[in-house]
C-alpha cells in the first residue's frame, strides 16, 4: 500500500507542474531573448592587419613527418627556423677502467709462496688457513735458513704476516706490497721476501 501511495503522489506532484508551466506559457508575458543573429550583427573594432605567414607544425613525438607540400603559387610562406634546444650534446666517455684489485688480509695470504732471505737461497714456505690454537699453521721446506726451517705457525695482525717457531718466538715479520710479502728475519735482521 505505500508503494501505491507514492507512484500516485508522484503522478499528481508531476501534473500539477506541468499544468503550471503550460499556464505561465499561455498566459504569461511574452519577453523575447535577444536573436542570435542581432548579437553577430553588431559592430566589431577593426583588428590591425599585417603580413600573414604560415608554417606546419611539428609532428607530435614520436611520429614521423610527412614530406611537405610546395607553396601555393601567390601565397607568402616564412621560414621558421625549429626551436633552439638548451641541451648541448656532449660526447660521453666511457667509465674509467676500475683499479686493479690486489686482495689483501689474511685470506690473501694462504697458499703456498718461495720464501727468499739475503743471501739468495730460496725455499717453499706454506701458510694454512687450519686454525693452531690462536694462530694458523704454517711449514717450511728446504730452508737452508735455521730460523725459516723451524716455522710451524703464522697470524696475520695490522697488515702483517708474523711467521712463529714452535714456542712463539716470532721468526720474520712481513708487510704485503703488491703480490709479495717483503719484511725481515726477526733475530738476524736479514730481509726476506714471499712471492708467489
Amino acid at each position: 500500500m505505500p508503494r501505491q501511495y507514492l507512484s500516485t503522489s508522484f503522478a499528481l506532484v508531476l501534473a500539477v507542474s506541468l499544468g503550471a508551466c503550460a499556464s505561465q506559457r499561455l498566459d504569461g508575458p511574452r519577453t523575447r531573448a535577444p536573436a542570435p543573429q542581432a548579437a553577430l550583427d553588431a559592430p566589431v573594432p577593426a583588428i590591425p592587419s599585417g603580413a600573414v605567414s604560415s608554417a606546419p607544425l611539428a609532428p607530435p613525438p614520436g611520429a614521423t613527418a610527412a614530406p611537405e607540400a610546395p607553396p601555393v603559387p601567390g601565397s607568402q610562406v616564412a621560414a621558421v627556423a625549429p626551436p633552439a634546444s638548451n641541451v648541448v650534446a656532449e660526447p660521453v666517455a666511457p667509465p674509467p677502467a676500475p683499479p686493479p684489485v690486489v686482495a689483501s688480509g689474511r685470506s690473501a695470504v694462504v697458499g703456498s709462496w718461495d720464501a727468499k732471505d739475503a743471501t739468495g737461497a730460496s725455499c717453499k714456505v706454506t701458510l694454512s688457513s687450519t686454525p693452531a690454537l690462536d694462530l694458523y699453521k704454517a711449514s717450511a721446506g728446504g730452508c737452508a735458513n735455521k730460523e725459516l726451517a723451524k716455522v710451524s705457525a703464522w697470524d696475520y695482525r695490522d697488515g702483517e704476516v708474523y711467521l712463529y717457531q714452535a714456542g712463539g718466538t716470532v721468526a720474520a715479520r712481513l708487510r704485503q706490497g703488491g703480490g709479495a710479502l717483503d719484511g725481515a728475519l726477526t733475530k738476524s735482521g736479514a730481509s726476506l721476501a714471499l712471492v708467489r
